[in-house]
């Protein structure tokens, strides 16, 4: 068993760690296929070796050509440590700075088994969010961080720490970037060669930014999505008796059950890998597992006729399941799903992203590997059928939404019927849930903040937890508009039920949504605790990259921008850059995440809260950037309820000056000057 000290003291080399291979018990990664020629796997191979010194060039040369050739990817198994991987209290790491120690807590978060996807091959979640590329690079990065000073930054390119630079003390700690590939050349063919050669990863969002806090971070956003469904769709606050089908059990789609029972729902899940579907149930995520539709059939009836709360979980393929809800309409006239979506990991469909319906879960995987080009046609095959059921069940009074996975996207490349007519290219016959119930809430600023309490300390989450419900109630007390009232009750509720649910997974951490103005108050009132000592240790700040500002995703967070500019990329390139400017600890960029490669460009950030006067003031400048800027965005794009928002930010804040748009008055004005 390694210590955190030899963790953090450079590669092992001498002696050579044992070569285990890959771990058994355990979930791995699908085989990749980057069709390599000749030369490119001797390129990859060099890139590989140029780790290591030439004295253990020859003995690693061979295992790893044996990965690419196997795995499609050098993982570099041999140097997975020998540790248990999981966010040790801050002060047991071996650093420099508070900064560093609270990095590392994050990183091996991610990489903790109970937490990641796939750890051996280093991935966090999404079928191929990657932490790093291989192991070498974790084990340099460990080091770099132990040595790191306050005036010292290290960058990261695509999961490799090209070094330690000369900075300042209010620069960041740690810059990253994730798979800033030519835009020409940001395909997924391209990628697939790019990867293997250990040039370039896909970091997703959280993953490759080192700030997963587990599946609780979708939790809170699926109940959210599916209360504000409820009150959209079924003009309903209590849904109780009714039913929201998906599917997925794995990294983050893990969540759906939990948020199932928090809303007090029926939630029918289905999971072709038995593996996620134990692992979701053992941890008291899911209530009920079956095989048979037959007694997923008879449940869902009983469940519904009694108002149960209920998550159950389907071993079997999603398609299955809609079919046979459609089956049941047909021959019985009983609608029996309300709502519906689908978290596969879609944006990565043809690596084990998704699985199509005509072949069993190791069938799948075989043919994956061995034949790419008929797996895709049994996927998209598998995805017209998919919409298909879905289609039916819509002509009744049934709704179903896009959950930001590329579900739609990948449905349409499919064939599948899934247009909308007159509508602009980020539109489909369902929504995407951005512009139809979450839309709103990025207008007004509300947002997936998190934080996470680097002590390890159940105890200082709980002190925290209260931090945040009072900030809030206090909020309230002084008097909100109604629509942001009603965002602030449903996080007490999170908040106050989150202990109940048992939803921490690794680190101590905690999500809700909140808005510009309650993100700078539970930042302060946490920095103010760990000053007075009632919170043990440092407290690091987060959100997902999903954001208010943080991703231009034409499919998903930016898909109810309608001024065409959904296709740009300027909002998250200068947030990243602005967060950087404004104190953050850690900022990091990322191609992909969430819709896919290519797809989408993202980004997030750490902040560490350490008690100090600084760390109040870097909260309070890079926070209220963070949202505003996301915020003046949807403003000029003609959303009003931004153009409020923005607007009564400026009343309270002298240095804000944003451009505002003019509505253009009369629409004959454009008729007239367009005219032949």
């Amino acid at each position: 068993m390694s210590s955190l000290q030899e963790l953090c003291s450079g590669l092992p080399l001498r002696p050579l760690p044992e070569n285990q291979g890959r771990w058994a018990g355990v979930p791995h990664a699908p085989v990749r296929t980057p069709n390599l020629s000749p030369a490119e796997e001797q390129l990859a191979l060099r890139n590989a070796l140029r780790y290591f010194p030439p004295d253990v060039q020859k003995t690693l040369a061979q295992e790893f050509a044996q990965e690419l050739r196997q795995f499609g990817h050098i993982y570099m198994y041999r140097f997975c440590p020998n540790i248990e991987m999981r966010a040790y209290p801050i002060d047991q790491y071996p650093c420099r700075t508070r900064a560093a120690a609270a990095i590392m807590h994050m990183i091996m978060n991610n990489l903790d088994p109970a937490v990641a996807q796939f750890p051996q091959e280093l991935v966090t979640y999404g079928g191929n969010g990657q932490v790093f590329s291989n192991w070498a690079q974790f084990w340099l990065t460990m080091s770099y961080l132990s040595k790191m000073t306050e005036e010292q930054t290290l960058v990261m390119y695509s999961g490799h720490p090209l070094g330690l630079f000369p900075s300042s003390p209010g620069a960041p700690r740690l810059v990253i970037t994730n798979g800033m590939v030519i835009p020409n050349y940001s395909s997924r063919t391209e990628y697939e060669k790019l990867f293997a050669l250990g040039v370039t990863m896909y970091g997703q969002m959280t993953a490759g930014s080192y700030c997963y806090i587990g599946p609780q971070g979708i939790v809170h956003g699926t109940v959210l999505t599916v209360l504000n469904a409820g009150r959209r769709y079924l003009g309903l606050e209590d849904l109780a008796g009714k039913v929201f089908v998906t599917s997925g059990l794995g990294g983050m789609s893990g969540a759906q059950a939990k948020a199932a029972a928090i809303v007090g729902c029926i939630g029918v899940i289905a999971e072709v890998d038995k593996a996620a579907l134990v692992k979701r149930h053992r941890q008291g995520w899911l209530m009920e597992v079956t095989d048979s539709l037959d007694h997923c059939i008879v449940r869902l009836r009983e469940a519904r006729k009694k108002k149960e709360v209920l998550s159950l979980g389907y071993h079997g393929n999603v398609v299955d399941l809609w079919e046979r809800l459609v089956r049941e309409l047909d021959t019985t006239g009983e609608l029996l799903v309300d709502l519906g979506s689908d978290q596969t990991s879609c944006h990565n469909p043809f690596n084990g992203g998704y699985y199509p319906v005509q072949l069993s879960f190791s069938e799948a995987q075989s043919l994956m590997s061995s034949n790419p080009a008929a797996f895709k046609h049994l996927v998209q095959e598998s995805l017209r059928r998919h919409v298909s059921a879905i289609n039916r069940l819509a002509q009744e009074k049934f709704f179903f939404w896009d959950y930001g996975n590329a579900f739609l996207l990948e449905a349409q490349r499919a064939g599948a019927d899934v247009q909308k007519k007159g509508a602009n290219k980020t539109e489909f016959r369902y929504p995407s849930y951005v512009q139809h119930i979450m839309g709103d809430i990025f207008s007004q600023g509300f947002g997936p903040f998190r934080w996470v309490c680097t002590s390890g300390d159940p105890q200082d989450l709980a002190v925290t937890d209260h931090l945040a419900t009072s900030v809030l109630e206090k909020a309230i007390a002084d008097g909100v508009k109604a629509s942001v009232k009603l965002q602030y009750m449903d996080n007490i509720r999170w908040i106050r039920e989150a202990a109940k649910h048992r939803l921490v997974v690794g680190s101590q951490a905690r999500i809700l949504y909140s808005d510009q103005k309650g993100r700078v108050a539970i930042a302060v009132a946490i920095n103010q605790a760990i000053a007075s000592g009632k919170i043990k240790a440092p407290v690091v700040l987060s959100r997902d990259h999903h954001d208010v500002s943080g991703t231009d995703s034409p499919f998903r967070e930016t898909s109810n921008i309608y001024d065409g500019s959904a296709f740009c990329a300027d909002m998250a390139v200068q947030n990243f850059v602005g967060d950087a400017c404004r104190g953050a600890t850690w900022v990091a960029l990322h191609n992909g995440g969430g819709v896919g490669w290519g797809e989408v460009i993202n980004g997030g950030f750490g902040l560490v809260l350490d008690g100090t006067s600084q760390a109040e003031q870097k909260a309070r400048m890079m926070l209220s950037w963070d949202v505003s800027n996301g915020v003046a965005r949807r403003c000029w794009s003609g959303n009003p309820k931004a153009y409020e928002i923005i607007c009564q930010t400026m009343q309270e804040n002298s240095g804000l000056l944003v451009t505002l748009p003019h509505e253009v008055a009369d629409e004959q004005v454009l008729q007239q000057a367009l005219r032949p």
